[in-house]
């Protein structure tokens, strides 16, 4: 299983949105960044990923799944883009700050500080299980 991080604005989607889409989840779409379509491209249904909300907040709030892989989004009139299902499986017992990750060693080849821009990162195994310690969740 791989493992990835979803980045959102919380005023247009946040995990409380992601939680109330239930188990039927929601697609992730609106991606226009060619190396974040090539992780859509490598997700399988199962993957798990952190939901992380990027601006306001800046912080790793909650686990979430791929439950469909990718198919091509509508939204895109060139045809070139896809898109991915996921759901909300459980908050962090902890939100895990920007800060708290720049702040941790063992994280700082992290995408998330090294491709701060790109929306939809990959999370190496390693840096998952650091990242769930600091939030004192065990998923």
């Amino acid at each position: 299983m791989a493992h990835w991080l979803y980045k959102s604005e919380p005023f247009k989607w946040s995990w409380d949105n992601q939680v109330a889409a239930g188990a039927k989840g929601t697609h992730w779409d609106g991606v226009r960044n060619h190396a974040a379509k090539l992780n859509l491209l490598a997700m399988k249904k199962g993957d798990r990923g952190f939901f992380y909300h990027s601006n306001e907040g800046k912080e790793i709030v909650g686990i979430v799944e791929v439950i469909k892989e990718a198919y091509p989004d509508p939204s895109d009139p060139t045809g070139r883009f896809f898109m991915v299902d996921i759901k909300a499986v459980e908050p962090l017992k902890q939100p895990v700050s920007l800060a708290a990750v720049k702040e941790e060693p063992r994280l700082a080849e992290m995408a998330l500080i090294k491709f701060s821009r790109l929306s939809v990162q990959p999370v190496t195994d390693a840096e998952w299980a650091i990242v769930l310690e600091m939030a004192g969740t065990t998923a």
